[in-house]
């Protein structure tokens, strides 16, 4: 099966989650995001039988790279982040059809809901578009299809004042770092005469190169993806959107977002790491953002109380380590690849992210608000959902035998290979502030009593979410245990 059929399969499938909901007599409108979930499986095992074009010679091909395991992977994270999103989506249900508008007389009780479930689709379509995008203009498609999604998704909750200010600062600035992204690829046409990559890798590695040029397009590229990617000092939009945004909102915005601007950052700064007249100056921008990122994101996370505010500042702080891994590119072919390292970290993020998101959507019903306090003696309340949350954590702080462990250390053993001992030291910092945070909710949940008005509340949780769940902590466990295994995936 051809490669690019897997985009079109997930956008039909958007499109019928919309027909349905419009002509079709719902009663539970639920039934919709389970119809996009077993989509979604089924477009995820089509992963596995996807085959190499015989001829790559075509107008199709001067915007998409033919397949590689690389690319299939991070297909596959979209496939999965969204899929877990769905069904997040399902039991946060109740919470966006009190906080949307209400529907006119006579029309359906969950009205609005239908587009709710519809738009993670074409966002997924846009996130699998761009790990085989190869050509300017598909980058900047493929990368605006994803955005403008999440600019109706943050602010959907229409009577909440918190969504929508999260959706405008969302927008504004979301808008300004396109036209950040659009200018700089403007003069990287100019200094280059190419908008495919592979063209402009060529002319970057050139000797008659314009570097002052090509300098300034890097500028105004790195701008803009510094925006999407959540590296200071273009972070400041992250802890509101995340907290005012649904909270399958956030997580899609936290893993799926994050990915998206990781591969596009790697495809797009690839060329300028391989130029010779460019790479020393680049390595050091990306250094300096890399520490700056690293500093802020870890050391403000130290003082939130909002459990969503604190993994948007620690969000902040692993787009630090990304770029750790990015800036310390190797010279020698021998070497782990920036790719490597940065698809092995983005499938840990993934995995515990979501499995933290999940645990919050499953404790909403119970929890009054989002903050850490609230989390004060889970571990009597629900044993499981403790140890997900623990695991969860543990992860996102790097302790061993988790995912994160083994994502954290790629991204040290290629700042120390290349020589930057400032970048390791701020990243080990980091790294220490990062365990106080996340292990003082661990702490809050097995050494506190529970809150007074918890006292007696039972916590419920569907089947589906558990076992998703549990998947989600041995995968976490799997891939601290053996590394080698997620990355033959696309090594």
């Amino acid at each position: 099966m051809p490669v690019y059929f897997l985009e079109i399969i997930v956008v039909a499938l958007g499109l019928v989650l919309l027909m349905v909901d419009a002509f079709a007599k719902l009663e539970d409108k639920r039934s919709l995001a389970r119809l996009g979930i077993l989509g979604l499986v089924v477009v995820f095992c089509l992963l596995f039988f996807v085959k190499a074009p015989e001829s790559t010679e075509g107008v199709l091909w001067r915007f998409y790279a033919a397949p590689d395991k690389l690319s299939l992977f991070f297909k596959g994270l979209a496939v999965l982040s969204t899929l877990v999103v769905l069904l997040m989506a399902i039991d946060y249900t109740p919470v966006v059809l009190a906080q949307t508008a209400r529907p006119e007389p006579g029309a359906h009780p969950q009205a609005g809901l239908g587009e709710f479930f519809a738009l993670p689709l074409f966002a997924c379509a846009g996130l699998m578009w761009m790990a085989s995008a190869n050509h300017l203009v598909s980058i900047f498609v493929s990368l605006e299809t994803v955005s403008i999604t999440f600019y109706i998704l943050v602010a959907y909750m229409r009577r909440n004042v918190g969504s929508l200010e999260a959706g405008v600062k969302y927008l504004i600035l979301g808008a300004l770092s396109t036209g950040f992204l659009v200018y700089g690829f403007a003069w990287l046409f100019g200094a280059t005469r190419s908008m495919e990559l592979p063209a402009i890798a060529e002319a970057l590695a050139a000797p008659g190169l314009d570097a002052t040029t090509a300098l300034f397009a890097f500028a105004l590229i790195l701008v803009a993806m510094a925006f999407k990617l959540g590296a200071a000092p273009f972070h400041l939009w992250i802890p509101d959107v995340y907290q005012g945004a649904p909270t399958p909102v956030t997580a899609f915005l936290s893993v799926g977002s994050k990915a998206a601007a990781a591969i596009v950052t790697l495809r797009l700064f690839s060329p300028f790491l391989g130029s010779p007249a460019l790479a020393d100056k680049v390595v050091a921008v990306l250094v300096a953002v890399a520490i700056l990122t690293l500093v802020f994101g870890n050391l403000a996370a130290l003082p939130q109380k909002n459990f969503k505010r604190l993994l948007a500042y620690s969000s902040i702080g692993h787009s630090g380590f990304l770029l750790m891994a990015l800036a310390s590119a190797p010279k020698d072919a021998g070497s782990m690849t920036p790719s490597t390292a940065i698809a092995f970290y983005l499938g840990a993020y993934l995995l515990m992210t979501l499995l933290a998101f999940l645990v919050i959507v499953a404790l909403r019903p119970v929890i009054e608000g989002e903050e850490i306090d609230a989390y004060r003696g889970l571990a009597r309340r629900s044993p499981f959902l403790a140890f997900a949350l623990l695991v969860s954590m543990a992860s996102l702080a790097g302790i061993p035998l988790t995912a994160g462990f083994f994502g954290k250390l790629f991204a040290f053993k290629m700042a120390l290979d290349a020589g930057h001992w400032t970048l390791l030291a701020v990243g080990i910092v980091a790294a220490a502030a990062g365990f106080y945070y996340y292990l003082k909710i661990a702490v809050s949940m097995y050494f506190s009593d529970p809150p007074k008005s918890a006292d007696g509340v039972a916590i419920e949780v569907g089947l589906l979410d558990k076992a998703v769940m549990a998947l989600l902590i041995g995968l976490i466990l799997v891939a601290g245990v053996a590394p080698g295994v997620v990355v033959g995936l696309f090594a």
